[in-house]
């Protein structure tokens, strides 16, 4: 089964755009992520809504950063892009009939709504201001070894 990389796919752009010093256009940030730029403009269409990033059309255009990275969390832009499901995997039928299907389905369901509550409660522990530094941090130590390729 494919993953949901869709929370992952927008903080990989929202990290190139707070790091850049001039917008980037959607081709640029679609090229990061090896995808459509149509893709990149719808997604980042509903973050600028919220005010988390800008666009300027036209030549010398693109998107921007426009939030407090201190501000913004994890699970704000989790929630920003639809609250995609945590986990992969699920009960075999929704509805079942044996009794002890529904007895597997019960626990199952009960771990499944704890990990993810514990996983969104941590997503807003974890700002954008976080993963800025850790970029930094890792860039510093790529500058000593050679140049961050994208």
């Amino acid at each position: 089964m494919r993953r949901d990389s869709k929370l992952s796919s927008i903080l990989h752009v929202l990290l190139h755009m707070a790091h850049a010093e001039r917008s980037l256009t959607s081709e640029e940030l679609a090229g990061y992520l090896g995808t459509n730029p149509a893709v990149v403009r719808r997604t980042l269409s509903g973050l600028r809504e919220l005010g988390y990033v800008t666009s300027v059309k036209g030549h010398g255009g693109g998107w921007s950063i426009s939030c407090d990275l201190h501000a913004v969390t994890l699970r704000d832009i989790y929630d920003a892009v639809g609250s995609p499901s945590v986990f992969a995997m699920g009960n075999r039928s929704e509805h079942p009939q044996c009794l002890v299907e529904q007895a597997v389905n019960q626990a199952l369901d009960e771990a499944f709504r704890e990990a993810e509550e514990l996983l969104v409660q941590r997503l807003g522990t974890v700002t954008l201001a976080d993963l800025s530094r850790d970029f930094n941090h890792r860039a510093a130590k790529m500058r000593r070894k050679s140049v961050h390729d994208h």
